[in-house]
């Protein structure tokens, strides 16, 4: 499927705005998950700048995709994603982690628009996932449920009885993105528990399987389309290979990313780097009246 050069351009913009956002509410609190976000910045982009089907103005519009972050830590990604879809006002973006802030430090449905579940109990999401799907389809609903995971998810066993489940059930409306950025709070995510080949268990579980570099944004386009078109009455899987701190060297070459702490100037420094290899034309504000 080819990409349009003035998607690919606007989903580079989107994508650049994300990851300033994120590194914005970094710099509230001086800590959190950060590498995440910038390294899934461009996958978080095209789905809220170009697949998912939203109501920015009503979150629990019925004929929604569900996004499900079932890495609840990834929240300040999901965040930023949803100040670009305009689902929450950027102005928010100050509170997050504070006290009764709508933008606590992991993702918590109760308290967020947009967000689907209260993630952060690893291997959760996709049992869930499954359930969606399924009732989506008993219900005549043509919504697809995504279901966002990390590679450290692929260690607990409820991941792969769920992924058993959704081939089973042919659940075609099911979609997953797993970030592949080979990192935990452990250590380097094959070092832990070594998950290769991935591609091929994926399929031996009866999943149509694409694997792309997550920071390649025309890849991770054309996946999502094809994940979106596919006639086989099975679920889908995308795997992400993604870099930790993309767009911020000094935050690529540290060895441990998960969680991010940096003197108070580096936030800036981090924006700077961002600004300095900006797309073309892209603006560090959200176009007026931009949805996903």
């Amino acid at each position: 499927m080819t990409s349009r050069p003035d998607t690919l351009s606007a989903l580079a913009a989107c994508a650049h705005r994300i990851r300033r956002y994120a590194v914005r509410m970094g710099d509230v609190q001086g800590q959190g998950y950060v590498g995440q976000a910038l390294g899934y910045a461009d996958v978080l982009a095209v789905a809220y700048g170009h697949a998912l089907s939203l109501k920015p103005d009503n979150p629990e519009w019925e004929g929604r995709d569900r996004f499900l972050l079932s890495h609840g830590h990834y929240a300040i990604a999901h965040y930023a994603a949803l100040i670009e879809a305009g689902v929450i006002p950027e102005s928010e973006l100050e509170t997050y982690g504070s006290d009764d802030s709508r933008l606590p430090m992991s993702g918590m449905a109760s308290y967020t628009p947009g967000m689907e579940i209260s993630g952060g109990s690893l291997g959760q999401g996709l049992i869930i996932g499954v359930g969606m799907a399924l009732g989506l389809k008993h219900k005549k609903n043509p919504a697809f449920v995504y279901n966002s995971m990390s590679d450290g998810e692929l260690d607990e066993g409820s991941t792969w009885e769920a992924a058993m489940a959704a081939a089973h059930h042919r659940l075609d409306n099911l979609i997953c993105l797993v970030d592949i950025n080979n990192q935990q709070a452990d250590g380097p995510s094959r070092q832990v528990l070594g998950f290769e080949p991935l591609a091929d268990k994926w399929q031996a579980f009866g999943w149509h399987v694409q694997r792309v570099d997550g920071n390649d944004l025309p890849a991770v386009l054309n996946a999502f389309d094809t994940a979106r078109t596919l006639e086989e009455p099975q679920p889908r899987v995308i795997l992400c290979d993604t870099l930790m701190g993309k767009g911020v060297p000094f935050l690529e070459a540290r060895e441990k990313n998960h969680f991010i702490r940096v003197d108070p100037p580096e936030w800036q420094l981090a924006l700077a780097h961002l600004d300095a290899t900006a797309p073309s034309g892209a603006s560090n504000a959200r176009p007026q009246g931009a949805a996903a």
